[in-house]
């Protein structure tokens, strides 16, 4: 078992708070750039649970191996969020707290593990193109019509629909739109604690 940070915007954390967030999607960007504009590939699991092959028109002699660097299942995962800490003691972003002075939030990005206050256990890893999430996916995804905070989101749609713009907001610029239909991996976790 191993523990490796992942990055949350405060919405999500929010969400895993709840308990509505079991799951994530991240670009599988090594397959993204590899395979691009290139012919149809197909993503089939191998024996371990954390390798997956990608086949050329199901060609064993054009295939390449791709592992999760996010882990394996039973691995964890620690949430890296915004934060402030002064003299030991932490805010959190995603409490709407109002610390007893002015502060400066720092990014996720740099949360030491000690800051850490969310631990996450995978419990599945596999790919899939983007454009394949269901609804139910998206509700797993945090997404919630009724309790969705977020003005940028439609609140009047479905989750696939708020899925999707959250998802062109993150990733859009940086070529992996919902359009582009990128290969992701689909990491499902519990909440620990």
């Amino acid at each position: 078992m191993k523990e490796r940070p992942i990055i949350f915007s405060s919405d999500m954390v929010k969400a895993i708070l709840d308990g509505r967030k079991t799951q994530t999607r991240r670009i599988l960007s090594t397959l993204n750039k590899q395979w691009k504009g290139k012919q149809p590939l197909e993503i089939l699991p191998m024996k371990t649970p954390n390798e997956w092959v990608g086949l050329m028109q199901r060609d064993p002699n054009r295939g390449i191996v791709f592992k999760c660097r996010l882990g394996v299942p039973r691995d964890r995962l620690w949430v890296r969020e915004s934060f402030y800490t002064e003299s030991g003691d932490v805010w959190y972003k995603a409490d709407g707290q109002t610390a007893p002075m002015p502060i400066k939030w720092r990014p996720s990005i740099f949360m030491p593990r000690w800051a850490s206050r969310i631990l996450l256990e995978i419990t599945e890893v596999r790919v899939e193109r983007l454009q394949s999430i269901t609804e139910e996916d998206a509700e797993a995804e945090g997404l919630n019509p009724a309790e969705y905070d977020n003005p940028n989101a439609y609140a009047d749609l479905p989750c696939t629909n708020q899925f999707i713009a959250l998802w062109g907001s993150l990733n859009a610029k940086r070529g992996y739109g919902w359009t582009e239909n990128p290969f992701v991996w689909v990491i499902s976790f519990r909440k620990l604690g």
